[in-house]
């Protein structure tokens, strides 16, 4: 009997190709969304999920209060992981990392660039990395140990077993290789390929308000982290005296990549938002996909009235006819499923660019069919439930005499259906607009410096000791208008400080509350960044040594502090008293969506990993780097030159929102290809009802232009109550989307017209080859009896 259905399903398929290509191209396309959409969220999902004790691991984090208003900080003193594990006994491990930066790795001839962090031993016993080679527990013991990704390890080595080699870095220091590593996961936020053990902790940060590594606890078995952190409230202003405020806490590292977004020192979200919403985005395409097959099965509902009653005359029960069609619509989401995985495996590449993330589709993989089975039978039951209820509920008499009063019925929920359909593909493109309208508007900000021409060298090797003649000879040579160095990239925010300012006029609870951004510079930084300088002069460290006492400050920072007359005055940092030569216009170094937070810039000679170098315009960028090339092999001979452009630098940042816009045009192009799809097919099958009226029409004389407006006019009317649906809705969401962003768009009606326009004219066009096509038939031929 099953075998009976699947052939009769066939065969009703086949006889009906148009319609049967419809519904499975439909499906196929929201099966393949579905199924990239579901790679993604999975790879999200697991993301620093996979340690064999991630209950136990959590990042420490800053906690302060301001007015009423709490902040965080990810990032920590050095001072508290020793303090933590010394003091509590709930505490298993501790480790800090410092940031990741490319260092170069030397042996023999072999030389590499690559990114690494350092590390406390106890960081690779937490987080258990796959060790290919070496004994984890030992394999950061010793300051001179490094441990190599695998891939690192064969680009250095070959086939040459790297364990107990020695490598040079930054050509000087020699390190043991000790470990090697599996290649990091896509589904980490770690990125090193090497690690090397943390031995200047004390200098990178050497007190409580010098927030500058990555923490992370991992606590015993069975530890209550929510008592664990009461007792952290107090602990910065009792190892402080109470010269600080502020707490710490511990937030589970399982939860840094989907929540990691606050408000009020509460999780409020993250990336879990976009995950939630571009998983909604692929199921509503699947349904889109599904209500074409219900709006074109209960269309064709007239036509199969008869065969259904001349089955139930001749005995069959409602439970097979129900049987029966729900086995069609599984075979066409068999069908659809087959294909969709053919285009899953052809798109995935172009998926993987969009997101930049190496995601795996693998076929052998049994769990893959399992889930897709499953879905391809959820997917058949949902689109074939309705229309196989509706059909076997025909009565005979009234099905073998006219349809009835059920064409009435099924004509308003069809038309439902395909308002809600045209309701989600508008809201996708009015999202897709102002995505993309958001990401220019924070392209066009104004930086406050110009980036054209400004190229960033990491400071490494010789290049330290040679500073001064290197730049004297790039500027004599015409190579660059200005050179600086400066102790992080100028497009991202450095280390950041509270608690312990002072100033002419301030009070102590001022001196608490504000929150700096720390930036060392040297030399010409206004110069060659191309700041304005609203008062007083740059910063002159290399001809007066009286200016390492000196330091720059931002408009946002003076407006904070309220200082009137601020050159000359005296800022104390902690023990350090500066003073105040210059304060220059708010640029941005962090977010583009963000504003400007006050800056402290101030000289210093250590620690600097960056010369910038303002490139002459009057020589062609390749010839200045051609030119800077040879300078630098002469100056830093054991390293290779690298460079970047502060632009691109800066561009980069857009880059998560251009995924977003990429990713909702590509879907709502989709969503409104596939109801496209439905539309051609409803109006295909209304207009083959109709042929007979049509070819009357002709015979009395209605035009060509008269039969059209007939035949789409429903149509169109069905589109236009899903713009005045979805504007309102799209409204509210991308008004939701758009509060994460304080430099942000203000919604334009423009924007709801053209969505609205866009849908109707594909609407348009879709209903009119179809009835320009009845309109221009022989009626000779369409009033031919059958």
């Amino acid at each position: 009997m099953r075998l009976n259905y699947i052939k009769f399903a066939w065969r009703n398929l086949w006889k009906n190709k148009g319609y049967a290509t419809i519904n499975i191209t439909g499906l196929a396309i929201g099966m393949t969304a579905v199924l990239l959409i579901g790679i993604w969220v999975q790879n999200q999902f697991q993301f620093d999920n996979f340690y064999s004790n991630k209950d136990n691991l959590y990042r420490l984090w800053n906690k302060y209060e301001d007015e009423g208003e709490i902040g965080l900080q990810n990032i920590t003193s050095g001072k508290a992981s020793p303090a933590l594990i010394a003091e509590y006994p709930e505490v298993e491990h501790t480790a800090r990392m410092y940031w990741d930066t490319d260092r170069l790795l030397s042996f023999g001839d072999k030389k590499i660039k690559s990114k690494g962090t350092e590390v406390d031993a106890s960081f690779i016993q937490m987080f258990d990395f796959k060790f290919l080679k070496g004994n984890r527990n030992q394999a950061l013991g010793d300051p001179k140990n490094i441990v190599l990704t695998k891939s690192l390890a064969e680009n250095i080595f070959g086939d040459t077993d790297p364990l107990d080699k020695t490598l040079i870095l930054d050509n000087k220091e020699p390190y043991k290789v000790t470990g090697i590593i599996a290649d990091l996961p896509s589904n980490t936020d770690f990125n090193f390929t090497y690690l090397i053990p943390l031995s200047k902790a004390d200098s990178y940060s050497p007190n409580w308000n010098t927030n500058t590594f990555l923490t992370y606890i991992q606590l015993k078995d069975g530890t209550d982290v929510t008592a664990f952190n009461k007792k952290l409230v107090n602990i910065i202003a009792n190892k402080t005296s109470n010269e600080l405020k502020g707490s710490l806490f511990l937030y589970p590292v399982s939860k840094m990549h989907l929540y990691s977004k606050f408000e009020q020192g509460i999780p409020v979200g993250g990336k879990i938002d976009q995950v939630k919403l571009v998983a909604g985005i692929g199921l509503l395409i699947l349904l889109i996909a599904c209500i074409n097959f219900i709006n074109l099965s209960t269309a064709r509902s007239q036509k199969r009235a008869k065969e259904v009653a001349v089955r139930k005359v001749v005995g069959a029960q409602r439970s097979s006819l129900i049987t029966q069609f729900l086995m069609e619509s599984v075979l066409l989401s068999f069908i659809s499923g087959i294909l969709a995985l053919a285009l899953t495996t052809l798109v995935l590449p172009l998926f993987n660019k969009i997101l930049d993330k190496p995601l795996e589709f693998s076929l052998a993989d049994p769990m893959i069919w399992a889930c897709l089975i499953g879905f391809i039978l959820l997917t058949g039951a949902l689109a074939g439930l309705y229309p196989a209820f509706v059909l076997s509920s025909f009565k005979p008499i009234k099905s073998l005499k006219v349809f009835g009063n059920s064409k009435k019925f099924n004509l308003n929920f069809r038309e439902i259906l395909v308002i809600f359909q045209f309701g989600i593909a508008i809201v996708l493109i009015i999202a897709t607009l102002i995505i993309r309208k958001q990401v220019e508007y924070a392209g066009k900000r104004d930086v406050g410096y110009s980036a054209s021409q400004l190229i960033e060298i990491p400071m490494e090797g010789d290049m330290n000791d040679n500073y001064e003649v290197l730049k004297s000879e790039l500027i004599n040579k015409g190579i660059a208008q200005a050179v600086t160095r400066t102790g992080w990239s100028i497009t991202n925010n450095a280390s950041s400080a509270s608690g312990s300012f002072s100033w002419e006029g301030s009070t102590p609870e001022q001196g608490e509350k504000i929150v700096f951004n720390i930036s060392k510079a040297e030399s010409d930084f206004v110069k060659t960044l191309g700041l304005k300088l609203l008062e007083g002069r740059d910063i002159d460290y290399e001809r007066l040594a009286a200016d390492s006492a000196s330091v720059l400050v931002n408009e946002t920072a003076i407006k904070e502090m309220k200082l009137k007359n601020p050159i000359g005055s005296y800022f104390k940092w902690g023990n350090k008293t500066f003073t105040i030569v210059g304060v220059v216009n708010d640029y941005i170094s962090g977010s583009p969506y963000s504003p400007v937070t006050p800056l402290l810039i101030y000289p210093t000679k250590q620690w600097m990993f960056n010369m910038v170098v303002r490139t002459n315009v009057s020589s062609s960028m390749e010839q200045n780097l051609k030119q800077m090339e040879q300078l630098l092999k002469k100056f830093n001979p054991a390293y290779p030159f690298e460079y970047k452009f502060v632009d691109q630098q800066f561009a980069a940042k857009f880059k998560e929102q251009q995924q977003t816009a990429q990713l909702a045009f590509i879907f709502s192009s989709l969503a409104i290809f596939i109801s496209c799809l439905g539309l051609f097919g409803l109006a295909s099958y209304i207009t083959e009802l109709r042929t007979k009226e049509i070819g009357i029409r002709k015979v009395l004389g209605a035009s060509v232009s008269g039969i059209t407006g007939m035949l789409s006019k429903d149509f169109i009317k069905l589109v236009l109550i899903a713009i005045l649906i979805a504007s309102p809705i799209a409204w509210w969401a991308m008004y939701k989307w758009l509060q994460d962003f304080p430099y942000r768009i203000d919604m334009q009606w423009s924007v709801f017209v053209l969505a609205g326009l866009a849908a109707l004219t594909l609407a348009i066009v879709t209903v009119s080859m179809q009835s320009i096509k009845a309109a221009l038939s022989n009626p000779v031929k369409s009033l031919r009896d059958e």
